[in-house]
């Protein structure tokens, strides 16, 4: 068996120069969808290219993140982590000075994969770096800063597009990126210890490569689908995952049994906190990326307003996830992981009902202000699961696992954010269609969707937490 090499501890300063890298990938999750109106009229675009701006990273992020976990595993975790920083900012540059679109395409995919470097190294740093409650301390961050993140990019690509900064326009909302990058890799080497395994494990060759066609097969036509109106491609593509998903399974159990080193080690999936914190990925965050998703179209396409607009609506949700992440470290210590779990999807279930009682009585003259009493709820609860979701998952992993653990939990995590637009997107639609285009009973059918899934998973809570 393979030991790791314990590090010196991670001080406060290579915390934080671990979640300034964090807000790279996570930013730009959402900070390029408020931008693709004048990236559209700029490089002339088609609906179907600037979908894929958006669905070409997620799909590259996903497929190589794996993958990253396991290269930080063998060869260092600070070394991929700073690799990653670097291919990072050079993909951000690409992308801030794209002539075409299929510059812009292919610098979007470099953003992924250097995102795909970044985060499972975080993770994995801070679990054999950590222990106790500085472990649970810096896992709250790390939620907090993912989650606040993802709705900061919607606020800060408003703000960069309608400011027009040196007349940048669109390209500011990726040029941003290469201060930040700069300052990690100036401060990376200097407080982040370096940390990996003793003995480098072959790589998966394999299991890599149908990971990687069973996310793309996945994300791909999931992301154009919907709006190409499921052309046969799509439809095939999606037909193809479960053959795909059998065949990586038999990979890796055939890998493990030879005392190979599988991609995604079965042995992981046997330990029910894994199990678990998987079924929170696939619930939770494909409750959030389609609340995110529906919300916005309520809001531009439904109320009228300007994407700088729209991203200050979630403001409210994102201020309090962050603050209220601060305090999940306390509440796990005194009521455990599961409760304070179960806590959180009640919270946000709450925040849900309060948000579709609002809507029904302030549309259509909707205002920003009206919308804060339920984004206080949903954003405290979504700050605790998602901090509960990290610690469940890592909970029973064992350190010589830790890139492999973490990466299993992110790469469905990724994907779990690529399905709700899909899903709840669909739910809008669908009842936006039969209603004649009445864009409240639309979203109110989404939210209910959603309060079902959320049901779902309080139910599973409280079965893991009864074995």
């Amino acid at each position: 068996m393979k030991n790791p090499v314990y590090p010196p501890a991670l001080g406060r300063a290579g915390l934080m120069i671990l979640l300034a890298g964090q807000l790279l990938p996570m930013i730009d999750f959402s900070i390029v969808n408020v931008a693709l109106d004048a990236i559209a009229r700029s490089l002339d675009a088609t609906p179907t290219q600037l979908e894929l701006i958006v669905a070409i990273y997620g799909v590259a992020f996903a497929v190589c993140l794996a993958m990253g976990g396991r290269l930080g595993d063998n060869f260092g975790r600070r070394r991929l982590f700073c690799h990653g920083v670097w291919l990072f900012g050079f993909a951000s540059l690409l992308c801030g000075l794209a002539g075409t679109v299929w510059m812009l395409l292919l610098a979007r995919a470099l953003q992924g994969v250097g995102a795909a470097l970044i985060v499972p190294q975080i993770l994995a740093t801070l679990h054999v770096s950590l222990r106790g409650r500085e472990h649970s301390r810096a896992l709250g961050l790390y939620g907090a800063i993912g989650g606040l993140a993802f709705v900061v990019g919607q606020v800060l690509g408003g703000f960069l597009v309608s400011a027009d900064i040196a007349g940048l326009g669109w390209r500011s909302v990726f040029l941003i990126n290469l201060p930040i990058c700069v300052l990690v890799l100036g401060c990376a080497r200097l407080w982040v210890p370096e940390t990996r395994q003793n003995d480098a494990a072959r790589i998966d060759r394999p299991g890599t490569v149908l990971l990687a066609l069973l996310i793309v097969f996945l994300l791909l036509p999931l992301a154009l689908g919907p709006a190409q109106h499921w052309p046969w491609p799509c439809v095939a593509m999606l037909l193809a995952v479960p053959p795909l998903l059998w065949a990586l399974w038999r990979v890796e159990l055939r890998q493990e049994r030879r005392g190979a080193f599988p991609l995604l080690p079965p042995a992981l999936l046997r330990l029910p906190s894994v199990r678990f914190g998987l079924l929170i990925a696939v619930l939770f965050f494909s409750c959030w990326s389609g609340f995110m998703f529906v919300v916005a179209l309520l809001l531009q396409s439904g109320a009228g307003l300007s994407p700088f607009q729209s991203g200050n609506a979630f403001i409210t949700l994102g201020v309090i996830y962050f603050l209220a992440s601060l305090q999940t470290a306390r509440l796990v210590e005194r009521f455990g992981k599961v409760v304070t779990l179960r806590l959180g999807c009640v919270v946000q279930m709450t925040g849900l009902l309060v948000l579709m009682l609002t809507l029904s009585r302030a549309w259509p003259q909707l205002g920003v202000l009206s919308l804060v009493p339920g984004s206080l709820l949903i954003g405290s609860g979504q700050a605790l699961i998602v901090s509960c979701f990290f610690r469940i998952g890592l909970s029973d992993v064992p350190v010589t696992r830790a890139g492999a653990g973490g990466a299993m939990l992110t790469t469905v995590q990724q994907a779990a954010l690529g399905l709700g637009p899909a899903l709840l997107g669909a739910v809008f639609a669908h009842r936006l269609h039969a209603t004649g285009g009445d864009y409240l009973q639309a979203v109110l059918t989404a939210l209910a969707a959603e309060l079902c899934l959320m049901a779902v998973l309080v139910a599973s809570a409280v079965r893991y937490r009864c074995r």
